[in-house]
């Protein structure tokens, strides 16, 4: 555990913590750290150091009242960075993980981050607004909030079955059902107020190291032309276009995704 401001203890997971070059990822609503479980082995196996993160409200971290914005989940972020000494580190953040690692790169100067992987991310922006006709509507997510204030059990266990697009086992469909389960109710629903709300258009621009931009065509979570959008957008970044994945980029098509997600990290 790591204290972050109030003496809100976050989850932290510090796998080869003398590895060549550590890899700090963020999960996306409403999962946590463990959906990374596929890409921890192989990264340590090949020399990294890999830190996970329960962000609060969810997996084992702290429940809160308040503090589920992407600047508060950017300041916890700079807190473990700092804690745990990081620097020249490689930031990797899955759909609304996305979202928070490019208000980092604002809010936080980037600090100590040298290269940015961006695996589904939800953004610029996850919902249409006035002047950004992409994403989805925000009526669709009203619906998630809906139905996680009255049944997150059914919440959980369909989001987990929207997650992939390629044959899977039951298995791990329940797997990722679980690990949403273990979030906290309130971190839930207002988490999912800041995909809703916020606006990443802004932090596009502090984005001036390497990125790798990870994206599944086929993902019906976070729309495919977000990621081309954020190519687009972020100059002389790598685009990963995966012809067969869904949302859970890292897992879809996992050993095209580990190989690919290796070669970015060792440009």
């Amino acid at each position: 555990m790591v204290l972050v401001e109030n003496n809100v203890r976050v989850a932290v997971y510090d796998l080869n913590p003398n590895g060549k070059k550590a890899v700090v990822m963020i999960h996306g609503w409403p999962l946590a750290g463990e959906i990374f479980e596929y890409q921890q082995e192989m990264l340590v196996n090949n020399g990294y150091r890999v830190v996970t993160i329960d962000l609060r409200g969810f997996g084992n971290s702290d429940v809160t009242a308040d503090g589920y914005t992407y600047d508060q989940f950017a300041i916890d972020l700079f807190h473990i960075v700092r804690n745990l000494n990081l620097n020249n580190f490689i930031l990797a953040g899955f759909s609304m993980g996305g979202g928070i690692a490019l208000r980092y790169m604002n809010l936080c100067n980037g600090y100590g981050v040298n290269k940015l992987c961006l695996l589904g991310a939800a953004a610029p922006s996850f919902t249409r607004r006035p002047g950004f006709p992409y994403g989805v509507t925000p009526e669709s997510v009203n619906q998630l909030i809906m139905q996680a204030a009255a049944d997150r059990a059914d919440l959980c266990a369909n989001f987990s079955r929207r997650l992939l697009n390629t044959q899977h086992s039951d298995a791990i469909k329940d797997w990722f059902g679980k690990i949403a389960l273990q979030a906290s109710g309130i971190g839930t629903i207002l988490a999912a107020y800041s995909l809703r709300d916020e606006d990443c258009r802004p932090d596009m621009s502090s984005v001036h190291v390497p990125t790798g931009i990870f994206h599944g065509q086929k993902d019906v979570i976070v729309p495919f032309e977000l990621g081309v959008l954020q190519h687009e957008t972020i100059p002389h970044s790598d685009f990963y276009p995966f012809e067969n994945s869904g949302h859970a980029i890292f897992y879809d098509e996992l050993p095209l995704f580990n190989q690919l997600f290796l070669e970015f990290l060792e440009k």
